[in-house]
C-alpha cells in the first residue's frame, strides 16, 4: 500500500483541497466587496461522517487482480451557497469585511493544522517503516 493512499492522508489530503476552495471563494469575496450587489458566497461545509463511511468502505475495497475494475475514490463534491447573513451595506453589497477575514483566518488555522497533521503522520509511519 502506498502510504499517501491510506484512508487518514486522504482524507486529509481532501480537507486541505476543500479548505484551498474555500479560501478562493473567500478571496473573490473581499475583492468583490465594492461591486454594488455582490452577494458574499462559501462553500457547504463537508460531511465528515460521509467521508468517514465512504473511507472506511473503500479501504476494505482491494484490486487483486490486473483486470479488476479500479474502484473511483473520487467523492469530493464542492457546492457554492450564498452566506447566510445578507445584510446590504450602504454601497450595496452584501459583503461584511469583518466576517470574511475572520472565515479566512479560521481557514488558514484549519488547513495549517491538517498539513501539520499529515506531516506528523507522514514521519511517523516513515519512521516505522525505517526509511
Amino acid at each position: 500500500m502506498n502510504l499517501p493512499d491510506i484512508p487518514l492522508m486522504s482524507m486529509l489530503r481532501e480537507r486541505m483541497s476543500w479548505l484551498n476552495r474555500r479560501q478562493d471563494v473567500l478571496s473573490q469575496n473581499v475583492a468583490n466587496a465594492d461591486t454594488p450587489g455582490y452577494i458574499a458566497r462559501d462553500l457547504k461545509p463537508q460531511d465528515f461522517d460521509a467521508m468517514m463511511r465512504s473511507s472506511q468502505v473503500a479501504g476494505r475495497l482491494a484490486t487483486t487482480n490486473a483486470r479488476h475494475i479500479a474502484i473511483s475514490t473520487s467523492r469530493t463534491s464542492v457546492e457554492e451557497e450564498q452566506s447566510p447573513s445578507q445584510e446590504y451595506t450602504h454601497n450595496g453589497t452584501a459583503v461584511s469585511l469583518e466576517e470574511e477575514m475572520i472565515k479566512v483566518a479560521d481557514t488558514q488555522a484549519q488547513f495549517q493544522a491538517a498539513a501539520n497533521l499529515y506531516s506528523k503522520a507522514m514521519m511517523l509511519m516513515r519512521t516505522a517503516i525505517g526509511h
